[in-house]
């Protein structure tokens, strides 16, 4: 019986599936050599793509708040998960075992749901982000300034590379869609079979906004010719492409933002404390094999230089290859086999020709790169690799182990004398994306990260304490940095809420405060107030921004005092020693407590009925401002902050601005309390028993 003719990928562009118009490039299985899919781009209207990204996604996306775009998140991320076994099926043909395909697919989805989770708690439900405290620039509050960050108006083309054709996708337009930006995607051709499924399954579940995600199954043709300063573009891959790409006319003429991620000689360093037989030096020798052997060694952030003490190098090695000598090669579908082949042949040939590189600074000390053992599958059809271990003896005066990144199953072990040239080694990497540490000495882990972090975008310090709960060398995570300085690129991703701002324009904006409060959806110093019913008395569906409360005044005490230190036991010189208290250059006197203070603003304040407020659920930013004498009064002025109801539930957040004042009018305390505040009251069950 004949095989079924591989399928045409598809486009997804100004809102349909499109093939392109050429004959198609052959993508193949990387296990078997056969035929996969064809990839073309042919007659695409690269112009339109974004111009319809720009016109019909980006106004949908703007309007949408951060809780609404978090939640969106959480439903595709959901939709996703329960797809999972589709993906994993299609994956094994990337060369990725079922364990390569977790840290993709299930990694990728992940990270997704993270965002969407640190959108919701970490982010307002407003449209834009307020960035610092206001700056008055006016002794009366008239004149004002805050800094905002409102998202571009244009379009995130995001080009991908081959060895993570789900989690590159889906780390970059997690953050670019909560942000309110539209996103292209161009996904590496090799692997692009993968990423077009999943985006069929995006597209189906109709949770996205017309045009908030297009893809591009095969090459960008003339599209950054048409970019736009409101556009972004990032790219994963060759540094010599992604500076071509970076020196496009139109990027350097319109000021794109770029983000680019390179290549990366990622070292790993084995502390001089950890000697062979200590945990620190068998789990330096489980990482690094793991790196080796996951995906392959094709992932940025694999370990490619192992630095490590020159009297343990003859253990490291026969440790190291005796471990990865027993790595069963073979189909990735195979659940014998441990690591799987290279993404396609071409890729098994590159890495190839990267060794022989190496050779010239380096000797081989485990594997042979032309000799190929599989437990399963065809060693010549399919790209399979075993990997290879080198030695470089002088790595001070080897430049290509520094220069040149072999993308597989390869490492180099660098020796060093003292932790002075282990950290220079590392920093001959010329930037890298990731270094780790594996020691159980503080002044050890000082040296190397003080001196590593400058030249990498995360450092991970791995001992026996962190052993089982550690995410290890090579795992990106969505709430922090990934990218790298230097050769690695010079950019930045994910990292949180962080990721999120890569697709805002800064901006700072001047005004009275009024209309700078009607801007950022945040009341300020200035700004219009109201007065009547007790704000704790309302509802978010009552609640205003600039709802104030002026509270009774209340004297404080030498017996408030006295009976709050010994009740607390906060017995501190300053408030119980007349002569202590008074030889402080900061007090006239014995003081209140701080606390004190604020339990007074709190019982001045409070709304003690059962009512819509739920929950005091914190304090941010509490300032002691003025000391507090025996006999001053204290009066609490409570103005609601901000407003931020929850997606999907009977409550939202509420923050007051509390300011505490003295009979002089001085500022004694300032904070912002936070509480939790029903939507409506009363609820509604006991509306309908009230009826």
């Amino acid at each position: 019986m004949a095989s079924a003719a591989p399928r045409r990928l598809e486009s997804y562009v100004y809102g349909a599936w499109t093939a392109g118009k050429g004959d198609g490039l052959p993508l193949l299985d990387a296990g078997t050599g056969e035929t996969v899919a064809l990839i073309d781009s042919k007659g695409l209207d690269f112009a339109e793509v974004l111009h319809y990204g720009r016109t019909v996604a980006g106004p949908k996306l703007r309007a949408m708040s951060f809780h609404e775009r978090a939640a969106m998140l959480k439903a595709l991320g959901l939709a996703l998960m329960e797809k999972k076994e589709e993906f994993y099926a299609e994956s094994f043909r990337t060369g990725a075992t079922r364990a390569d395909g977790w840290v993709d697919i299930e990694g990728g989805i992940g990270t997704m749901l993270t965002f969407a989770s640190k959108g919701r708690r970490e982010l307002p439900n407003t449209r834009i982000l307020t960035d610092g405290n206001v700056e008055p620039l006016s002794k009366d509050n008239s004149f004002s300034a805050q800094h905002i960050y409102a998202p571009l108006q244009g379009v995130a083309v995001h080009i991908n590379a081959f060895n993570f054709p789900i989690w590159g996708m889906l780390e970059k337009i997690s953050p670019t869609l909560l942000a309110g930006v539209p996103a292209v995607v161009k996904p590496a051709s090799q692997t692009a079979y993968l990423t077009e499924l999943m985006v069929r399954r995006i597209i189906e579940t109709g949770l996205l906004p017309e045009g908030a995600l297009q893809l591009i199954s095969g090459s960008v043709g003339d599209l950054l010719d048409h970019v736009t300063g409101q556009d972004v573009v990032t790219f994963t891959g060759s540094a010599w492409t992604g500076r071509k790409l970076k020196a496009h006319p139109a990027v350097i003429a319109n000021s794109v933002r770029f983000t680019m991620e390179a290549d990366s000689l990622n070292a790993s360093i084995l502390g001089p404390d950890a000697t062979p037989g200590t945990p620190e030096f068998d789990l330096f020798v489980k990482e690094v094999a793991r790196e080796m052997t996951v995906k392959a060694g094709q992932k940025c952030t694999a370990i490619r230089r192992v630095i490590a003490p020159r009297d343990h190098v003859d253990a490291l090695v026969k440790a190291l290859g005796d471990m990865l000598g027993k790595t069963a090669l073979g189909l990735p579908d195979d659940e014998t086999t441990r690591m799987g082949p290279l993404a396609s042949l071409h890729q098994r040939t590159e890495v190839r020709e990267r060794i022989q590189d190496l050779l010239s600074d380096a000797e081989i000390v485990a594997g042979n790169p032309d000799n190929v053992r599989v437990a399963s599958g065809d060693a010549e059809r399919g790209a399979f690799l075993n990997p290879i271990l080198l030695y470089a003896d002088d790595p001070f005066g080897a430049f290509k182990i520094h220069d040149v990144e072999a993308f597989g199953p390869v490492s180099t072990v660098l020796p060093y004398d003292s932790i002075e040239e282990a950290v220079e080694l590392a920093r001959l990497g010329k930037g890298s994306l990731v270094s780790s540490v594996f020691t159980d000495d503080p002044k050890v882990a000082e040296e190397v990260v003080i001196g590593v972090a400058p030249f990498h975008g995360r450092v991970l310090v791995g001992n026996r304490r962190s052993a089982k709960t550690s995410t290890g060398h090579g795992s990106p995570l969505a709430g922090l940095v990934h990218g790298g300085p230097g050769r690695a690129g010079g950019g930045e991703e994910m990292g949180g809420m962080r990721g999120v701002k890569h697709y805002m324009q800064r901006t700072a904006v001047q005004g009275t405060p009024r209309l700078l409060s009607a801007v950022t959806g945040r009341w300020i110093e200035g700004a219009d107030v109201q007065h009547g019913e007790h704000p704790f008395r309302k509802s978010l569906a009552e609640l205003k921004i600039g709802d104030q409360l002026m509270t009774a005044k209340r004297q404080v005490t030498l017996d408030d005092v006295e009976h709050f230190a010994h009740f607390t036991g906060d017995t501190f010189y300053a408030h119980m020693d007349e002569a202590a208290a008074k030889a402080n250059p900061f007090f006239d006197d014995r003081v209140a407590h701080g606390y004190l203070i604020a339990s007074f603003a709190a019982g001045l304040f409070v709304e003690p009925n059962p009512g819509p407020v739920l929950a005091n659920y914190g304090v941010d930013n509490m300032r002691f401002l003025t000391p507090v004498y025996f006999g001053d009064t204290v009066q609490v002025r409570l103005t609601c902050k901000e407003i931020n109801p929850r997606e999907n539930a009977n409550h939202g957040e509420v923050r007051w601005d509390c300011q505490v004042t003295n009979q002089k009018g001085e500022i004694v305390a300032q904070y912002d309390v936070l509480t939790m505040v029903a939507k409506i009251w009363p609820p509604a069950q006991t509306q309908e028993a009230a009826e």
